[in-house]
């Protein structure tokens, strides 16, 4: 079987769709048969989980649930659920370029109970319920619901803090409620499911992506507190996450997220972290975690600092959490800078990390992201969904530095076999895209933005932003036509990364 092979970044948020987002329907079947029209193994995405404020999938109130806004409300018709009026009049924005999350709020939610009160309850339905994996998620968001959808710090007493006798209360005389969140969870599982099948058919792997850490705000911190997170008993944190000043940022990043406690969680071999992640198989094929730096050494800031600058390097679990997982089909976010301690963890565990070509041509000859520094197990990236896209970050350059990356990026095409074309801003981004091809490594990504050319306004997130204008971005009906699939398969075939025919 051939190991090279190339996929696409692209959020399901941003396939283009009728419903104001992306979905689990028909639009995002049909850009899984492009992907395999143009030879594509692999389908990247962002993590599914529900979003919380800021609209961002890194800072989720559930590690497990899913996002219900990505239910598909056509399939729900077409199951008698909802009538067609009530689908195709709904608001639900009509930005083709931007999601409004306020709409997917307020009238998505009201869509789906509606066609919960026409649910006939099956058996299937019946074992979710049994199983109770999203039931904790359920009561949580029940309660946000009731508390005008603040965080549960601001909720009032007893429900602040989690009691299972209060809590078995307020089940009794809200079970209605419980169980329409219940009822999003299972209509979302089982459409993704659906799709992911239909990848699979197709020959194309998706590949999901884990958060290292979860928001203040979620559910895991309600209800377990002390018992994974390195808080005290009444949940205020001991620390909180971020990353140190680098040349960036002179503050570093203050991301305010709770730190787990590493060594209460060693007690019990990191169960909960292990069976995170085997969930997290039944949903995707390739599994991306992200700021996997965090299980060597993590950034530990007081809890009450405003920045990032006073934090300090604490020792996480390192390859001890993966030792009996060393076989899963797992990437690790590997960026930034890499000390001795996260080599040797990426040596234990053996996994494929990341190459990002934007960051590659600075004039350094020893900069780990030119191709010419680096083995096959790796993915190559031409930028991830935290970059500018390739095309505006290439304009931004002052000439001085337009003129070093030309160079370098010649120098590395050339290493490979072809002259690029830099006549044009366009024409550099896709010589990049071809040298990720021609690169060595084993699977070459690349984001929607960089193959469609897209300029700034295309940027899925500006990190520790909050803005309308992060994790907003959608892609229009057509804009992958013909003529790139052509392209793709063309560097596919030349490239020896086009799909087996016997995978199919």
């Amino acid at each position: 079987m051939n190991k090279r092979k190339f996929g696409i970044l692209l959020p399901v948020s941003a396939i283009p769709s009728a419903e104001g987002i992306g979905t689990m329907g028909e639009s995002t079947y049909r850009f899984l048969d492009y992907l395999a029209d143009c030879g594509a193994s692999v389908w990247q995405i962002l993590p599914l989980n529900p979003t919380n404020y800021g609209d961002s999938p890194y800072q989720s109130c559930s590690s497990c649930a899913l996002n219900y806004y990505f239910i598909d409300l056509r399939l729900l018709q077409k199951s008698g659920l909802l009538k067609k009026n009530e689908v195709y009049g709904a608001d639900l924005g009509y930005d083709e370029r931007r999601v409004d999350y306020g709409k997917q709020f307020y009238n998505k939610i009201e869509l789906l109970r509606l066609a919960y009160s026409r649910f006939k309850k099956t058996k299937q339905f019946a074992a979710f319920i049994e199983d109770g994996k999203y039931f904790d998620f359920s009561v949580f968001m029940a309660l946000k619901a009731r508390f005008d959808h603040r965080p549960w710090t601001e909720w009032e007493e007893p429900y602040r803090v989690y009691d299972e006798k209060v809590i078995n209360k307020f089940v009794k005389k809200n079970a209605d409620e419980i169980e329409f969140w219940q009822f999003r969870q299972f209509i979302v599982l089982k459409q993704c499911k659906k799709l992911k099948a239909y990848a699979n058919k197709l020959g194309i792997s998706v590949m999901g992506d884990i958060p290292l850490y979860l928001a203040y705000d979620s559910v895991e911190v309600w209800k377990y507190g002390d018992a994974i997170f390195d808080m005290s008993a009444d949940r205020e944190p001991n620390a909180v996450a971020g990353c140190p000043p680098d040349c960036f940022s002179e503050d570093g990043q203050l991301w305010g997220n709770p730190v787990y406690d590493w060594e209460k969680m060693k007690g019990d071999g990191y169960k909960w972290w292990k069976q995170r992640i085997e969930d997290c198989f039944e949903l995707y094929d390739i599994l991306r975690i992200d700021h996997f730096r965090g299980f060597d050494r993590y950034w530990r800031v007081p809890p009450k600092d405003l920045t990032a600058r006073n934090g300090k390097w604490v020792d996480g679990p390192k390859a001890k959490l993966f030792e009996d997982m060393l076989d899963k089909n797992i990437v690790a976010e590997d960026l930034g800078v890499l000390d001795d301690g996260v080599v040797q963890l990426m040596k234990d565990v053996g996994y494929p990390g990341m190459k990002v070509l934007e960051f590659a041509f600075d004039g350094s000859w020893d900069n780990e992201h030119k191709p010419s520094r680096y083995n096959n197990n790796f993915v190559c990236y031409t930028g991830t969904h935290d970059n500018m896209p390739l095309l505006q970050y290439f304009v931004d350059l002052d000439d001085e530095l337009k003129n070093t990356f030309v160079n370098d990026l010649t120098d590395q095409c050339q290493r490979l076999g072809f002259t690029p074309d830099t006549s044009t801003p366009k024409a550099v981004v896709d010589s990049v895209v071809e040298l990720a091809f021609a690169s060595v490594a084993d699977t070459v990504i690349i984001p929607v933005q960089d193959l469609l050319g897209l300029d700034g306004s295309s940027r899925m997130n500006l990190p520790s932003t909050v803005s309308p204008d992060n994790w907003s971005f959608r892609l229009k009906e057509g804009e992958l036509d013909e003529q790139l699939l052509i392209r793709l398969k063309c560097l596919a075939e030349k490239y020896n990364r086009l799909q087996d025919k016997e995978t199919k």
